[in-house]
């Protein structure tokens, strides 16, 4: 079966691509992801926090010792004699592209334009293939409106279109009060592709300490269907790629994200509980599929069940609310 596929205008072998996780932080793991079928990888976040704060306590160490003690001046250390997180992460792009041969895609999880500039350029000029902006975003400010929301993403893109010449992913949250239109804005902007959806995790609450409680709740089949909805609605209607990611743990979650007509599908929860051979039997029951249909490729069924293509687009809209509810039938003994 060809399971070839392009995104971000790089050609892939497969749709299968690992997303931002701690896996990418070791080398031999990456390997692993590629012999098992990855057809790319987003590398683990560089975050504009941890890169700020460990600069500004860097500058304190270096440049504060000598207070009181001018001759000790010279004898301190130069900032450049300690690599930084910054440091790491380009190091590791190169040596993933190194080691791997398929795209290797960095990513930058910050807000602002402040330093990211600099950042994605040499981030470029470590090798990466493509660069993914993790906007997380929180619109706490309970006045601040949705359009410098919009234009807050906007920005930043442009911003770094100016700055580096590979292709810029998007992900985004979902939401947005129109997420196609959004979509469109940045397509105009510049971006060669969009992920769908940002995961913005949810802080919880201890009841019996009183206190909040940040804790990584696992992924299900069932959240790849916010996802899929929105790949539906945009399959065809835009020109830039479109990824589905968060929620994905089988390979009917994948079909069904490609009938919606995403460009590829991204997997992390998943993979972090079962390991880089879950490719491998995720590729084969997709091809498995294939051959059940009679498609040989990607492109037969790619979008077959997108809105565009289904007998009735809205389905997707509020139509499918009233169905859902409507299918819905109590079992015996249920209290009515």
């Amino acid at each position: 079966m060809n399971l070839t596929t392009k995104w971000l205008g790089l050609d892939l072998e497969n749709p299968f691509v690992p997303s931002a996780s701690p896996l990418s932080r070791s080398l031999d793991t990456a390997k692993q992801l590629e012999d098992a079928g990855a057809g790319a990888i987003v590398m683990y976040s560089l975050f504009e926090e941890a890169v700020r704060a460990e600069e500004e306590g860097m500058t304190r160490f270096l440049h504060h010792q000598e207070t009181g003690h001018a001759e000790a001046d010279s004898y301190l250390p130069s900032h450049q004699d300690f690599p930084g997180e910054l440091d790491r992460y380009l190091e590791q792009v190169a040596a993933l592209k190194a080691t791997l041969t398929i795209p290797v895609v960095a990513s930058l999880n910050g807000v602002t334009a402040s330093g990211w500039m600099q950042h994605a350029k040499e981030v470029a000029d470590a090798g990466a293939d493509a660069l993914e902006l993790n906007a997380y975003y929180v619109a706490a400010d309970i006045w601040e409106e949705g359009h410098y929301v919009e234009q807050r993403y906007i920005t930043l893109l442009k911003e770094l279109r100016e700055q580096v010449k590979i292709p810029i992913n998007m992900k985004l949250s979902p939401f947005f009060s129109s997420i196609g239109n959004m979509v469109k804005k940045l397509e105009a902007a510049g971006v060669s592709g969009v992920s769908l959806f940002n995961r913005f995790y949810q802080p919880d609450i201890d009841v019996d300490g009183m206190r909040l409680r940040h804790t990584l709740t696992p992924t299900k089949s069932a959240d790849a269907l916010l996802a899929m909805r929105w790949v539906a609605i945009l399959h065809g209607r835009t020109e830039c790629s479109i990824a589905a990611t968060g929620g994905v743990h089988t390979s009917a979650d994948a079909i069904k994200l490609l009938l919606a007509g995403t460009d590829v599908v991204h997997l992390c929860h998943a993979l972090l509980q079962q390991g880089p051979g879950l490719l491998g039997k995720l590729r084969g029951e997709l091809e498995a599929w294939m051959e059940q249909q009679g498609f040989e490729q990607l492109s037969d069924f790619r979008g077959r069940m997108s809105q565009i293509s289904v007998l009735d687009p809205s389905d997707y809209e509020r139509l499918n609310y009233i169905r859902v509810l409507e299918s819905y039938s109590a079992g015996d003994g249920v209290w009515r």
